[in-house]
């Protein structure tokens, strides 16, 4: 890139984001491509500071009811590359001065992830007796527990008044 000691460019890109998979569902990681922007600075020496900036959904089933689950999430993140210096300074992600973009873009947005990919915050989930859906199920959506079995034999009592 040619950038002078303390020099900046500005770069509005577009990259990819394979999809994850998570507790066996696969989310696909939209829109496709994603537009981003990219900060590159030049340091005192050698090396590179590097700033990505976006926002992306998750598509996918919410890990509660199943229902169809888009949060989105705002990704900033920021690398050095200061080859020969410390590990913290040399971002696996720059290799011979060629940036890995789409990598570096999907694990940031990875980082992100909650443990739990839900439809909304408050998600009710299913019913574990019949499967319904508590979020639309409303109040009145209830079922009768059954006796407990450790009180069997007082049912067989015949008691006389």
């Amino acid at each position: 890139m040619r950038l002078a000691s303390g020099e900046g460019r500005r770069f509005e890109l577009e990259v990819g984001i394979e999809p994850f998979t998570l507790a066996g569902e696969v989310y696909q990681v939209g829109p496709d491509p994603i537009p981003v922007r990219l900060d590159v600075f030049r340091t005192n020496g050698t090396g590179y500071g590097l700033r990505l900036r976006f926002s992306a959904r998750l598509d996918g089933p919410c890990m509660r009811c199943l229902a169809r689950a888009s949060p989105e999430f705002v990704v900033d993140a920021r690398e050095f590359s200061i080859p020969g210096e410390e590990d913290e300074l040399d971002s696996e992600y720059v290799q011979d001065e060629v940036l890995a973009l789409a990598d570096w873009a999907r694990d940031a947005f990875g980082l992100l992830l909650p443990p739990s990919v839900l439809c909304r915050p408050d998600c009710a989930g299913l019913c574990p007796e019949c499967g319904a859906d508590l979020n639309t199920a409303g109040p009145e959506h209830h079922h009768e527990r059954p006796p407990d079995p450790r009180w069997a034999k007082l049912r067989e009592l015949k008691l006389d008044d």
